[in-house]
Protein backbone atom coordinates (compact mmCIF):
# COMPACT_ATOMS: atom_id res chain seq x y z
CA UNK A 1 0.00 0.00 0.00
CA UNK A 2 1.23 3.43 -0.91
CA UNK A 3 1.74 5.62 2.14
CA UNK A 4 1.66 9.55 1.94
CA UNK A 5 4.24 9.64 5.13
CA UNK A 6 4.13 13.63 4.94
CA UNK A 7 0.23 13.75 5.15
CA UNK A 8 0.44 10.82 8.06
CA UNK A 9 3.21 12.64 10.05
CA UNK A 10 1.03 15.47 10.48
CA UNK A 11 -2.12 14.09 11.26
CA UNK A 12 -1.19 11.22 13.81
CA UNK A 13 1.19 13.82 15.25
CA UNK A 14 4.04 11.29 15.01
CA UNK A 15 7.70 11.99 15.92
CA UNK A 16 10.92 11.92 14.12
CA UNK A 17 14.13 11.43 15.78
CA UNK A 18 16.74 13.71 14.61
CA UNK A 19 18.59 11.70 11.88
CA UNK A 20 22.24 11.59 12.65
CA UNK A 21 23.99 10.13 9.54
CA UNK A 22 21.64 11.06 6.52
CA UNK A 23 22.27 10.00 2.77
CA UNK A 24 20.74 12.04 0.13
CA UNK A 25 20.53 9.88 -3.38
CA UNK A 26 19.97 11.48 -6.90
CA UNK A 27 21.50 9.05 -9.95
CA UNK A 28 19.99 10.96 -12.75
CA UNK A 29 21.91 13.54 -14.67
CA UNK A 30 23.82 17.43 -14.42
CA UNK A 31 20.64 19.63 -13.99
CA UNK A 32 18.87 17.08 -11.70
CA UNK A 33 21.75 17.29 -9.11
CA UNK A 34 21.71 20.80 -9.49
CA UNK A 35 18.55 21.20 -8.47
CA UNK A 36 18.45 18.64 -6.17
CA UNK A 37 21.14 20.88 -3.97
CA UNK A 38 18.46 23.00 -1.82
CA UNK A 39 17.92 19.65 -0.17
CA UNK A 40 21.44 19.94 1.22
CA UNK A 41 21.21 23.21 2.77
CA UNK A 42 17.67 22.67 4.48
CA UNK A 43 18.81 19.54 6.18
CA UNK A 44 21.95 20.94 7.44
CA UNK A 45 19.72 24.21 8.65
CA UNK A 46 17.65 21.92 10.40
CA UNK A 47 19.90 19.44 11.50
CA UNK A 48 23.10 21.07 11.74
CA UNK A 49 24.96 17.93 14.05
CA UNK A 50 24.25 15.64 11.23
CA UNK A 51 26.66 13.78 9.04
CA UNK A 52 25.42 14.77 5.50
CA UNK A 53 26.30 12.32 2.28
CA UNK A 54 25.33 12.63 -1.32
CA UNK A 55 25.23 9.78 -3.52
CA UNK A 56 26.12 10.73 -7.07
CA UNK A 57 26.82 9.10 -10.35
CA UNK A 58 30.45 9.78 -11.48
CA UNK A 59 29.80 12.00 -13.98
CA UNK A 60 28.12 14.38 -11.42
CA UNK A 61 30.66 14.25 -7.98
CA UNK A 62 32.18 17.34 -8.92
CA UNK A 63 28.54 19.65 -8.78
CA UNK A 64 28.56 18.92 -5.54
CA UNK A 65 32.30 18.37 -4.56
CA UNK A 66 33.01 21.48 -2.13
CA UNK A 67 29.46 21.81 -1.13
CA UNK A 68 29.95 23.43 2.09
CA UNK A 69 26.65 22.08 3.97
CA UNK A 70 27.48 18.36 2.80
CA UNK A 71 30.15 15.89 4.34
CA UNK A 72 30.93 13.39 2.32
CA UNK A 73 30.36 12.79 -1.50
CA UNK A 74 29.57 8.92 -2.37
CA UNK A 75 30.53 8.09 -6.14
CA UNK A 76 28.32 5.31 -7.57
CA UNK A 77 29.32 4.45 -10.97
CA UNK A 78 26.32 3.25 -12.78
CA UNK A 79 27.66 2.71 -16.41
CA UNK A 80 31.08 1.66 -15.65
CA UNK A 81 32.44 -0.16 -12.84
CA UNK A 82 29.03 -0.75 -10.50
CA UNK A 83 27.23 -1.62 -13.39
CA UNK A 84 26.68 -5.31 -13.27
CA UNK A 85 24.27 -6.65 -10.37
CA UNK A 86 27.13 -8.13 -8.58
CA UNK A 87 29.07 -4.90 -8.14
CA UNK A 88 25.61 -2.94 -7.08
CA UNK A 89 25.93 -5.50 -4.26
CA UNK A 90 29.15 -5.23 -3.78
CA UNK A 91 28.71 -1.36 -4.00
CA UNK A 92 25.65 -1.82 -0.98
CA UNK A 93 27.66 -4.12 0.94
CA UNK A 94 30.64 -1.21 1.25
CA UNK A 95 28.16 1.63 1.64
CA UNK A 96 26.77 -0.16 5.20
CA UNK A 97 30.15 0.21 6.46
CA UNK A 98 29.39 3.94 6.93
CA UNK A 99 26.27 3.17 8.98
CA UNK A 100 23.54 5.94 7.63
CA UNK A 101 20.58 5.82 9.79
CA UNK A 102 18.67 7.70 6.81
CA UNK A 103 17.87 7.74 2.97
CA UNK A 104 16.43 10.33 0.95
CA UNK A 105 15.83 9.20 -2.40
CA UNK A 106 15.10 12.16 -4.72
CA UNK A 107 14.23 10.29 -7.99
CA UNK A 108 12.82 7.15 -7.99
CA UNK A 109 14.65 4.31 -9.95
CA UNK A 110 15.06 0.35 -9.30
CA UNK A 111 18.71 1.19 -8.09
CA UNK A 112 17.84 4.01 -6.01
CA UNK A 113 15.61 2.24 -3.80
CA UNK A 114 17.52 -1.38 -4.10
CA UNK A 115 21.21 -0.11 -3.01
CA UNK A 116 19.73 1.33 0.28
CA UNK A 117 17.54 -1.18 1.42
CA UNK A 118 20.70 -3.86 0.73
CA UNK A 119 23.08 -1.24 3.00
CA UNK A 120 20.20 -1.89 5.67
CA UNK A 121 19.77 1.82 5.72
CA UNK A 122 16.50 1.62 8.63
CA UNK A 123 14.89 4.61 7.26
CA UNK A 124 14.31 4.92 3.59
CA UNK A 125 12.68 7.67 1.85
CA UNK A 126 11.36 8.08 -1.69
CA UNK A 127 8.59 8.21 -4.55
CA UNK A 128 5.81 5.20 -4.44
CA UNK A 129 7.40 3.51 -7.94
CA UNK A 130 9.73 1.42 -9.41
CA UNK A 131 9.77 -0.63 -6.69
CA UNK A 132 8.44 1.11 -4.19
CA UNK A 133 7.92 -1.43 -1.53
CA UNK A 134 11.70 -1.35 -0.68
CA UNK A 135 11.28 1.99 1.41
CA UNK A 136 9.76 2.63 4.58
CA UNK A 137 8.21 5.75 3.93
CA UNK A 138 6.52 6.67 0.32
CA UNK A 139 4.82 9.56 -1.12
CA UNK A 140 2.95 9.86 -4.04
CA UNK A 141 4.36 10.71 -7.28
CA UNK A 142 3.18 13.75 -9.39
CA UNK A 143 6.17 15.48 -11.04
CA UNK A 144 4.91 14.53 -14.36
CA UNK A 145 1.85 17.11 -13.54
CA UNK A 146 4.24 19.72 -13.68
CA UNK A 147 2.60 22.25 -11.25
CA UNK A 148 5.65 22.90 -9.31
CA UNK A 149 9.74 23.09 -10.38
CA UNK A 150 11.53 20.12 -9.95
CA UNK A 151 13.81 21.69 -7.13
CA UNK A 152 10.57 22.03 -5.24
CA UNK A 153 9.45 18.99 -5.79
CA UNK A 154 12.56 17.61 -4.15
CA UNK A 155 12.51 19.66 -1.27
CA UNK A 156 8.66 18.75 -0.43
CA UNK A 157 10.46 14.95 -0.01
CA UNK A 158 11.76 16.88 3.60
CA UNK A 159 8.08 17.32 4.64
CA UNK A 160 8.26 14.07 6.45
CA UNK A 161 10.41 15.59 8.96
CA UNK A 162 8.42 17.94 9.67
CA UNK A 163 10.02 20.64 7.23
CA UNK A 164 8.55 23.03 5.32
CA UNK A 165 11.10 24.53 3.11
CA UNK A 166 11.30 28.22 1.41
CA UNK A 167 12.13 29.20 -2.50
CA UNK A 168 14.64 26.93 -3.31
CA UNK A 169 18.01 28.00 -3.79
CA UNK A 170 20.20 25.65 -6.03
CA UNK A 171 23.87 25.91 -5.49
CA UNK A 172 27.03 24.51 -6.87
CA UNK A 173 30.96 25.54 -5.90
CA UNK A 174 33.13 27.54 -7.84
CA UNK A 175 36.43 26.32 -6.77
CA UNK A 176 39.55 28.55 -6.68
CA UNK A 177 41.71 26.02 -8.59
CA UNK A 178 39.28 25.76 -11.61
CA UNK A 179 38.28 29.68 -12.02
CA UNK A 180 42.53 30.32 -11.91
CA UNK A 181 42.51 27.50 -14.85
CA UNK A 182 39.70 29.28 -16.58
CA UNK A 183 41.24 32.78 -16.25
CA UNK A 184 44.37 31.09 -17.37
CA UNK A 185 42.89 29.64 -20.32
CA UNK A 186 40.62 33.12 -21.13
CA UNK A 187 43.78 35.42 -21.02
CA UNK A 188 45.83 33.32 -23.12
CA UNK A 189 43.28 33.17 -25.73
CA UNK A 190 43.04 36.72 -25.36
CA UNK A 191 40.30 37.94 -23.49
CA UNK A 192 40.14 40.82 -21.09
CA UNK A 193 39.06 40.75 -17.66
CA UNK A 194 36.29 43.13 -17.90
CA UNK A 195 35.55 41.94 -21.45
CA UNK A 196 31.75 40.71 -21.78
CA UNK A 197 31.50 36.84 -22.74
CA UNK A 198 28.82 35.15 -23.52
CA UNK A 199 28.74 30.87 -23.54
CA UNK A 200 26.35 29.21 -25.79
CA UNK A 201 25.82 25.58 -25.50
CA UNK A 202 23.92 23.72 -28.61
CA UNK A 203 23.52 21.02 -27.19
CA UNK A 204 20.61 18.76 -25.08
CA UNK A 205 19.72 14.99 -24.30
CA UNK A 206 17.44 14.31 -27.04
CA UNK A 207 17.45 15.96 -30.72
CA UNK A 208 13.72 17.26 -29.23
CA UNK A 209 15.17 19.66 -27.34
CA UNK A 210 17.73 21.13 -29.84
CA UNK A 211 17.43 23.98 -31.64
CA UNK A 212 19.02 24.58 -34.90
CA UNK A 213 23.23 24.84 -35.12
CA UNK A 214 22.81 27.52 -38.25
CA UNK A 215 20.81 29.73 -35.74
CA UNK A 216 23.11 30.05 -32.61
CA UNK A 217 25.88 30.55 -34.76
CA UNK A 218 23.53 33.95 -36.87
CA UNK A 219 23.18 35.01 -33.04
CA UNK A 220 26.44 34.50 -31.93
CA UNK A 221 27.61 36.68 -34.69
CA UNK A 222 25.02 39.67 -34.42
CA UNK A 223 26.28 39.61 -30.66
CA UNK A 224 30.06 39.83 -31.79
CA UNK A 225 29.58 42.43 -34.44
CA UNK A 226 26.76 44.46 -32.44
CA UNK A 227 27.17 44.27 -29.42
CA UNK A 228 31.09 44.08 -28.93
CA UNK A 229 31.33 40.46 -26.92
CA UNK A 230 33.36 37.34 -27.26
CA UNK A 231 31.61 33.85 -27.50
CA UNK A 232 32.43 30.53 -25.95
CA UNK A 233 31.01 27.46 -27.23
CA UNK A 234 30.75 24.80 -24.44
CA UNK A 235 29.56 20.82 -24.04
CA UNK A 236 30.70 17.58 -23.39
CA UNK A 237 32.91 15.23 -25.52
CA UNK A 238 29.94 14.08 -26.93
CA UNK A 239 29.10 17.44 -27.98
CA UNK A 240 31.70 18.34 -29.88
CA UNK A 241 30.11 17.90 -33.61
CA UNK A 242 27.12 19.96 -32.68
CA UNK A 243 29.68 22.88 -31.26
CA UNK A 244 31.87 22.47 -34.68
CA UNK A 245 28.96 22.93 -36.63
CA UNK A 246 28.02 26.21 -34.55
CA UNK A 247 31.55 27.43 -35.17
CA UNK A 248 31.41 26.57 -38.72
CA UNK A 249 29.23 28.47 -39.71
CA UNK A 250 29.78 31.47 -37.82
CA UNK A 251 31.51 34.16 -39.55
CA UNK A 252 33.24 35.34 -36.30
CA UNK A 253 35.08 33.12 -34.43
CA UNK A 254 33.91 31.63 -30.72
CA UNK A 255 35.98 29.92 -28.21
CA UNK A 256 35.49 25.92 -28.48
CA UNK A 257 35.98 24.63 -24.79
CA UNK A 258 33.64 21.28 -26.00
CA UNK A 259 35.16 18.14 -24.38
CA UNK A 260 37.78 20.54 -22.27
CA UNK A 261 35.95 21.13 -19.20
CA UNK A 262 35.45 19.52 -16.32
CA UNK A 263 32.20 20.22 -14.32
CA UNK A 264 34.16 22.39 -12.17
CA UNK A 265 35.55 24.28 -14.55
CA UNK A 266 32.38 24.55 -16.55
CA UNK A 267 31.02 26.45 -13.23
CA UNK A 268 33.61 29.01 -13.07
CA UNK A 269 33.59 29.40 -16.79
CA UNK A 270 29.87 30.16 -16.63
CA UNK A 271 30.50 32.19 -13.65
CA UNK A 272 33.01 34.54 -15.93
CA UNK A 273 30.06 34.82 -18.70
CA UNK A 274 27.63 37.61 -18.46
CA UNK A 275 24.82 35.03 -20.11
CA UNK A 276 24.61 31.89 -21.26
CA UNK A 277 21.88 31.13 -24.10
CA UNK A 278 21.10 27.56 -24.32
CA UNK A 279 18.69 24.63 -24.81
CA UNK A 280 17.06 22.89 -22.05
CA UNK A 281 19.90 21.12 -20.55
CA UNK A 282 22.16 21.27 -17.45
CA UNK A 283 24.60 23.70 -18.05
CA UNK A 284 21.52 26.22 -17.66
CA UNK A 285 20.97 24.86 -14.09
CA UNK A 286 24.74 25.30 -13.59
CA UNK A 287 24.97 28.72 -14.87
CA UNK A 288 22.11 29.74 -12.89
CA UNK A 289 23.26 28.00 -9.61
CA UNK A 290 26.21 30.17 -10.44
CA UNK A 291 24.60 33.46 -10.64
CA UNK A 292 24.85 33.85 -14.67
CA UNK A 293 21.45 35.02 -16.61
CA UNK A 294 20.07 32.47 -18.95
CA UNK A 295 18.32 32.63 -22.35
CA UNK A 296 16.84 29.02 -22.30
CA UNK A 297 15.40 27.75 -25.43
CA UNK A 298 12.76 24.94 -24.81
CA UNK A 299 11.03 22.52 -27.37
CA UNK A 300 8.61 19.80 -25.90
CA UNK A 301 4.98 20.37 -25.10
CA UNK A 302 4.76 18.51 -21.86
CA UNK A 303 3.20 19.21 -18.98
CA UNK A 304 6.21 17.07 -16.91
CA UNK A 305 8.94 18.54 -19.35
CA UNK A 306 8.28 22.24 -19.46
CA UNK A 307 9.64 25.11 -18.38
CA UNK A 308 7.21 25.32 -15.72
CA UNK A 309 9.25 22.00 -13.58
CA UNK A 310 12.76 22.79 -15.28
CA UNK A 311 13.24 26.51 -16.27
CA UNK A 312 16.02 28.12 -14.72
CA UNK A 313 15.52 29.71 -10.84
CA UNK A 314 16.34 32.96 -10.15
CA UNK A 315 15.97 36.36 -11.50
CA UNK A 316 16.94 37.53 -14.88
CA UNK A 317 16.38 34.60 -16.74
CA UNK A 318 14.30 34.42 -19.95
CA UNK A 319 12.36 31.28 -21.22
CA UNK A 320 11.55 31.01 -24.48
CA UNK A 321 8.86 27.97 -25.43
CA UNK A 322 6.59 28.16 -28.64
CA UNK A 323 3.06 26.94 -28.95
CA UNK A 324 2.56 25.50 -32.11
CA UNK A 325 -0.79 23.41 -30.98
CA UNK A 326 0.07 20.50 -30.40
CA UNK A 327 -2.08 18.11 -28.30
CA UNK A 328 0.20 15.39 -27.02
CA UNK A 329 4.06 15.75 -27.69
CA UNK A 330 5.86 13.12 -29.34
CA UNK A 331 9.78 13.78 -28.43
CA UNK A 332 11.93 12.66 -30.31
CA UNK A 333 9.34 10.99 -32.39
CA UNK A 334 7.75 13.98 -33.56
CA UNK A 335 5.97 13.91 -37.18
CA UNK A 336 5.97 17.25 -37.59
CA UNK A 337 9.75 18.52 -37.88
CA UNK A 338 10.29 19.73 -34.28
CA UNK A 339 8.00 22.80 -35.18
CA UNK A 340 8.03 23.99 -31.61
CA UNK A 341 11.64 24.79 -32.07
CA UNK A 342 12.21 25.22 -36.18
CA UNK A 343 9.65 28.45 -35.80
CA UNK A 344 11.47 29.95 -33.19
CA UNK A 345 13.83 32.67 -35.26
CA UNK A 346 16.81 34.35 -34.81
CA UNK A 347 15.60 38.00 -34.04
CA UNK A 348 13.25 36.48 -31.19
CA UNK A 349 16.44 34.67 -29.53
CA UNK A 350 18.81 37.67 -30.26
CA UNK A 351 16.48 40.26 -28.98
CA UNK A 352 15.78 37.79 -25.57
CA UNK A 353 19.95 37.60 -25.49
CA UNK A 354 20.13 41.80 -25.93
CA UNK A 355 17.28 42.04 -23.11
CA UNK A 356 19.22 40.55 -20.94
CA UNK A 357 22.59 41.69 -21.50
CA UNK A 358 20.86 44.80 -20.41
CA UNK A 359 19.60 44.06 -17.22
Amino acid sequence: MQVNFADSLLTNGASVSAPARILIIRLDRIGDVVLSTPVIRELRDHFPHAHIAMMVRSGCSELVEGNPWLNEVIVYDKEGKHKTPAATLAFARSLARHAFDTAIVLHPSNRSHWIPWLAGIKVRIGYGRKNAWLLTHRISHVKQEGTQHEAAYTLQMLEVFGIHPGPPRPYVPVLEPAAERVAQWLMEAGVGTDEPLIAIHPSASCVSKRWIPERFAQVADRLITEKGVRICLVGGAEDSDLVQAVSAHMRGSALNFAGRLRLRELAALLQRCRLLISNDSGPVHVAAAVGTRVVDIFGRNQKGLSPSRWGPLGEGHTVLHKEVGCVKCLAHRCDIAFKCLTTLDVQTVYSAAVEVLSL
